[in-house]
């Protein structure tokens, strides 16, 4: 049993946030969610929908066999290891299950190195 369809933004935002390694910051200057640094997942579509990362897109591609309704993907995402998610047709414990899982794969990249601060444009 999967529990109730349907996961609130504050519930995704605990399941990812409870895990460790994961903090929110900033991806493409975008809120997302970060695992050492590296993107894991964002919101999308007013908070509706969930992009995460997953280690394969063999991973994406079961995920959609198993429930279509819930997993997709777009033309942006079709040669990136990442699926959408949409909340309102996804379960809190699967969601948690999935997003446990991506990050226990994606788990064992180094942690990111800290990019330089861009400089801001000199006036003459």
């Amino acid at each position: 049993m999967t529990g109730k369809k349907g996961t609130s933004v504050v519930e995704t935002r605990r399941v990812l946030l409870g895990l460790p390694d994961v903090a929110e910051g900033r991806s493409y200057g975008q809120p997302a969610f970060l695992l050492k640094g590296h993107f894991l997942a964002r919101f999308r579509d007013h908070d509706t929908v969930l992009v995460l990362k997953l280690a394969t897109i063999d991973d994406r591609d079961f995920l959609m066999q198993m429930n279509p309704d819930a997993f997709f993907f777009t033309e942006h995402y079709r040669n990136y290891p990442a699926v959408l998610v949409r909340l309102a047709e996804i379960s809190r414990t699967l969601l948690a299950r999935v997003v446990k899982d991506s990050c226990h794969h994606l788990g064992a990249m180094p942690p990111a190195r800290p990019r330089p601060r861009s400089r801001s444009k000199r006036t003459r």
